[in-house]
C-alpha cells in the first residue's frame, strides 16, 4: 500500500505531537525536505526522500524517532533539522546519506568503547592541566576499561555502564563513583557527537546511585588552638615535611599548588610566588605574595631541595609529594580531628576579616574572584597587589605573635 501524500503542511512539535495514525501511512511537512511520516501502529519517524546522487532513483533518508513521550531514542525538530542540514550536504557532495549511514553502522560495530574513551581523551588534553590529565587516565584504566573496554560502543545500554559504576560504589568510594559516572557521560557525550551512538544513557543513571552522605566542611584551625599548633609543629622532625605545612599556613595556598610548586616560581626580586595555571585547581595563573617570614623559610629550604626544580620533596627529587603528605604531617601531629591543610584557608579568611582588611582583598588572595575576560592576565594577577602585599606581611607577623604566646598543656 502506497503512502498518500502529505495531509498538511506544520511547523512545531507541538503538531506533530498531536498527529494522530490513520488507515493508512500520511505525512505532515515541516519545510525544506523534512516530513514526518505517521503510521498506522502510531509509530513517528523524520524522514527526507531524495533522488540517489548515484542512481538517480527516488528513496527515503530516515533520521530518527518522533515519540509522544520523548523517551529515548527520541528525536526533536531541531535535531532532525540538524541531521537533514547533514545529509543535503551528503548528497551535494555526491554521497549516498543511507550507504554513508550504514558504513557508518558497520564502522561503529567494531569500534570498542576504549576506541572511543581514548579518541575523546586525546581530544580534550589542551583543556586539562596535568593533574586532571592524570586523575583522568587512572579512572579509565582502572575503573571503567577493564571491564566494558573491549565492548561495541553502539551495543552498550544503561544497565552496562551502572555495573561499571556499581563495581566502585562497592568499594564504599563514593565520591570516585560519582567521578566514573562522569567521565562515562563525557565520553558517551563524544560518541553521540561523533556519530558512533544514537544516545547517551549515563546522566539518567543518578536517580540509581548510592546516595552521597551529607557533606561536612573542613575542620578549620581556630585562633584559640594556634598557639598550640605552632609550637608542635615546630617540633616536627622532618626539615622539608615541615616547612611545607608552614608555609602552606604562611601562604594559605591550595594543597595542590604547594606539591606541584617549583623554585622557578619564586621571583626573589619582587617578593612574589609566581603559580602558573596549571598548577591551580581553576585553570587559572594566580600571584602570591611572599612575607618576610615566607622569604625567610625558603632560604632555610635551598640547602635541602634546590637541588630539585621542585620546592618540597623527600625521597625522590622528581617527583612531586603525594595529595596526602601534608595531611599525614598533622596526623603525626594528632592534629588531624581539629584541622585540615585546607582549613587553614578558612582560619586566614576569618583573622584577615576580623582585622579589617577589605572583602574583594581576602577573596582575590584566595583566588575565589572569577577573572575579568577583559583585562590581560598579569594585570589580572596582580590587581590590588599592593593591598594584599600589606595584607600577607601583616599575616605572616599575626603568625609570628601568635608563635610567641605561651602555650597551654593539655
Amino acid at each position: 500500500m502506497n503512502p498518500v501524500e502529505p495531509k498538511h503542511n506544520a511547523s512545531t512539535e507541538l503538531e506533530a505531537r498531536h498527529a494522530k495514525p490513520q488507515d493508512k501511512i500520511y505525512r505532515l511537512t515541516y519545510g525544506d525536505g523534512l516530513q514526518l511520516e505517521i503510521r498506522p501502529k502510531g509509530t513517528k519517524y523524520w524522514i527526507h526522500r531524495y533522488r540517489n546522487p548515484l542512481t538517480k532513483k527516488l528513496t527515503v533518508y530516515t533520521i530518527g524517532e518522533f515519540k509522544d513521550n520523548k523517551a529515548p531514542p527520541h528525536t526533536t525538530l531541531l535535531q532532525a533539522r540538524t541531521v537533514l542540514y547533514e545529509v543535503k550536504g551528503l548528497i551535494q557532495r555526491g554521497i549516498d546519506p543511507n550507504t554513508q549511514k550504514q558504513r557508518a553502522k558497520i564502522q561503529a560495530e567494531h569500534e570498542t568503547f576504549r576506541d572511543i574513551a581514548f579518541e575523546w581523551y586525546n581530544a580534550q588534553l589542551n583543556r586539562w592541566s596535568s593533574t586532571n590529565t592524570n586523575q583522568v587516565l587512572r579512572c579509565l584504566e582502572s575503573d571503567i576499561l577493564p571491564y566494558i573496554g573491549v565492548r561495541p560502543i553502539a551495543e552498550l545500554e544503561a544497565m552496562d555502564f551502572l555495573q561499571v559504576i556499581r563495581r566502585t560504589e562497592g568499594r564504599g568510594a563514593l565520591d570516585k563513583a560519582r567521578k566514573v559516572k562522569q567521565r562515562l557521560g563525557a565520553v558517551m557525550r563524544y560518541a553521540v557527537a561523533t556519530g558512533r551512538a544514537k544516545f547517551n544513557p549515563v546522566p539518567d543513571l543518578s536517580i540509581a546511585m548510592i546516595a552521597k552522605p551529607k557533606e561536612t566542611h573542613f575542620n578549620a584551625l581556630t585562633l584559640k588552638d594556634l598557639p598550640s599548633f605552632l609550637h608542635d609543629l615546630g617540633k616536627y622532625r622532618s626539615e622539608v615535611m615541615r616547612r611545607a605545612v608552614q608555609f602552606a599556613l604562611l601562604t594559605f595556598a591550595r594543597t595542590g599548588s604547594i606539591r606541584s610548586a617549583e623554585w622557578v616560581e619564586i621571583d626573589w626580586d619582587n617578593r612574589v610566588w609566581n603559580i602558573p595555571a596549571h598548577h591551580m585547581k581553576m585553570g587559572e595563573a594566580h600571584i602570591i605574595p611572599l612575607s618576610d617570614q615566607a622569604l625567610q623559610l625558603l632560604r632555610e629550604l635551598q640547602p635541602f631541595t634546590s637541588d630539585s626544580h621542585l620546592i618540597f620533596y623527600t625521597t625522590s627529587r622528581d617527583k612531586e609529594l603525594s595529595p596526602n603528605a601534608l595531611l599525614s604531617v598533622l596526623r603525626h601531629m594528632g592534629w588531624q580531628d581539629r584541622t585540615t591543610i585546607h582549613g587553614f584557608r578558612a582560619l586566614a579568611s576569618s583573622a584577615l576579616h576580623d582585622a579589617g582588611f577589605e572583602p574583594h582583598i581576602i577573596e582575590k588572595q584566595l583566588a575565589h574572584a572569577e577573572r575579568n575576560k577583559v583585562a590581560g592576565a598579569y594585570r589580572y594577577m596582580a590587581e590590588y597587589l599592593p593591598e594584599r602585599i600589606k595584607m600577607m606581611q601583616w599575616w605572616g607577623d599575626f603568625l609570628d605573635s601568635a608563635n610567641a604566646k605561651p602555650t597551654k598543656t593539655p
